[in-house]
């Protein structure tokens, strides 16, 4: 057993890590630390987010800095707000507390005067999101000459945001520096791309396999009909009293939709999506950390970053189109050595991505049966029972009340007392349970599914090229096919292409077909009835400073060469 004595860390960084309570260290530090500690080595480290990643490159930061000299010597570059002020409070939480060392956050949402004046102040190690360092960059506000540590941390979360050419200004803009240490959970070939380009042979770790789950997450799924999942969801959500989790939604609508009816329904619920403020966002995090929120249902850009502790559960309301996703979603529970519950929601149309999932986790998804009405009914009364034993009694406030009490219930014996306590707390759930349905897809529906899918494939292609009125489509496959001047060179890859093509236009995934997707343009396959309100949404506007165009392209302006 390694301790973090025989990594080759300084004694004041021993005691902090002591004081934390830090006994021995994660594999991820282990294999990490002795080599960054060497300061000159290029580093990939591949493993889960909640492997302790941060103390693996934050303590040799820590230890290489030049103390005297007040300019930025390391920079850590992450993808949201969120993680880059968590790095920052680790940071501050790990340094010797005898050495002043400074760190400072720079991110977007916030006065960037305030955070000029904080670098000019004199700092070590700058932690900031992508954007805004570019802005400082730019304004001549951060001097990165003696920049000789850069940290990409999240580097597959910030490529699929389309952070690759901003990633790429960064490092050549710190052109003195010593090392660059990647960390990621998974490895697409846009990392591979950078790391060729900007490290030297990199020395390269990984812990379990490449993009593999936690151990510590236990896989599930319940299978089910589309128009059923709402349905689900609560089932989920009251079968698991206790519950604090993340639901994730596909879009904007999708996650305001759902937290509105379960609002209206009592639960403790809130939603983060991109059309938030910074200012709502802070609050809505504020709440889901102190968990007077209990659920926080969230599209997987504006997720991102985010690092709760203690989130039992993680619910795929939808699987997401890019499996890689599922990891990211699922690395939110089972964080640093606890337990945690990733739970899908599966239509059959939707069941070929388990398998892409499991061999992409490596891990078994086991499918549980939705619980009948009975089955919630129980499970919410024993925890109300457990609840009502461990109540605290003993600082004696309740004393003054019991003869009141006992003169009450003097004709009433136990049992009834009993009966009546879970009236009161179970009436709500016992009548809306009472006729519940089943929601599991049984043999007789998945044949049935399976007839319907044989049946569409047989139909004629004249029949799948006219809508319900008879009206022929505009493509051959029976959808309309739109043209965009966006691509894979403006950063996104299909499923963040797709998030954003929704959000804009908050239409449902159901509506789009095939995504062809080239460097500079891309074709989608829309139905016909949404085509119209998609380029009303999106022709015209602005992405990174270049207007979008988007029209219907068989009409004219789009017909692939």
């Amino acid at each position: 057993m390694s301790t973090f004595e025989a990594l080759g860390l300084e004694e004041g960084l021993l005691l902090s890590i002591q004081s934390l309570g830090f006994t021995e260290p994660t594999p991820i530090q282990e294999k990490a630390i002795p080599v960054l500690l060497q300061g000159t080595k290029d580093f990939i480290g591949l493993a889960q987010t909640g492997t302790g990643k941060t103390a693996a490159f934050g303590l040799p930061l820590l230890q290489l800095i030049e103390k005297g000299l007040k300019s930025p010597q390391a920079l850590i570059v992450c993808p949201t707000r969120e993680l880059c002020l968590q790095i920052t409070k680790d940071l501050d939480t790990f340094k010797n507390k005898k050495d002043h060392i400074s760190v400072t956050a720079v991110y977007g949402g916030t006065s960037i005067s305030m955070q000029i004046r904080d670098l000019r102040k004199g700092t070590h190690i700058v932690v900031a999101t992508p954007g805004r360092l570019i802005d400082l960059i730019e304004r001549k506000a951060i001097n990165l000459e003696q920049i000789h540590y850069v940290v990409l941390d999240e580097a597959d979360e910030m490529l699929n945001m389309g952070f690759k050419e901003d990633i790429e200004f960064i490092l050549k803009n710190t052109p003195n520096r010593q090392s660059t240490w990647l960390f990621s959970a998974t490895m697409p070939a846009e990392i591979r791309q950078v790391s060729k380009k900007y490290m030297d042979k990199p020395f390269e770790i990984t812990i379990g396999k490449t993009n593999a789950g936690a151990a510590t997450i236990d896989h599930q799924y319940y299978a089910t009909q589309h128009h059923n999942r709402y349905e689900v969801l609560k089932r989920i959500i009251d079968f698991n009293p206790g519950i604090f989790g993340i639901i994730f939604a596909r879009t904007k609508l999708d996650t305001q939709d759902i937290a509105e009816r379960l609002t209206r329904e009592g639960y403790d619920i809130d939603a983060i999506h991109g059309d938030l403020t910074q200012q709502q966002r802070d609050k809505v995090m504020g709440l889901f950390r102190d968990k007077s929120v209990k659920l926080l249902v969230a599209t997987d850009v504006a997720a991102r970053g985010i690092d709760v502790t203690g989130i039992t559960h993680v619910i795929n309301y939808e699987l997401p189109d890019d499996v890689e996703v599922y990891t990211h979603r699922s690395g939110r529970t089972g964080r640093a050595g606890k337990s945690g519950v990733c739970v899908s929601i599966v239509t059959p149309k939707e069941s070929y991505r388990l398998r892409q999932i499991e061999r992409l986790v490596n891990t078994k998804v086991h499918r549980m049966d939705i619980p009948t009405g009975k089955d919630v009914c129980r499970k919410q009364f024993f925890h109300f029972i457990d609840k009502m034993l461990q109540a605290d009694i003993s600082n004696g406030e309740y004393e003054a009340y019991l003869p009141t009490l006992k003169e009450k219930f003097a004709e009433v014996d136990k049992e009834e007392i009993l009966q009546r306590v879970a009236a009161l707390e179970f009436d709500r759930f016992l009548k809306y349970y009472e006729n519940a349905a089943d929601l599991n897809i049984r043999n007789d529906d998945r044949r049935s599914d399976r007839r319907s899918e044989r049946s569409d494939r047989q139909s004629s292609p004249r029949d799948r090229d006219r809508d319900t009125k008879g009206r022929k489509f505009s493509g051959g496959s029976g959808y309309q096919r739109l043209f965009v001047n966006l691509g894979t060179k403006d950063g996104f890859y299909k499923a963040s292409f797709l998030q954003f093509i929704l959000d804009m236009s908050d239409l449902k995934k159901e509506v789009l077909g095939k995504i062809d997707m080239k460097e500079m343009t891309s074709w989608i396959e829309i139905e016909p009835s949404a085509g119209s309100k998609m380029i009303k949404a999106i022709d015209g506007k602005n992405y990174r400073g270049r207007k979008i165009r988007m029209n219907d392209a068989e009409s004219g302006g789009g017909r692939r060469k």
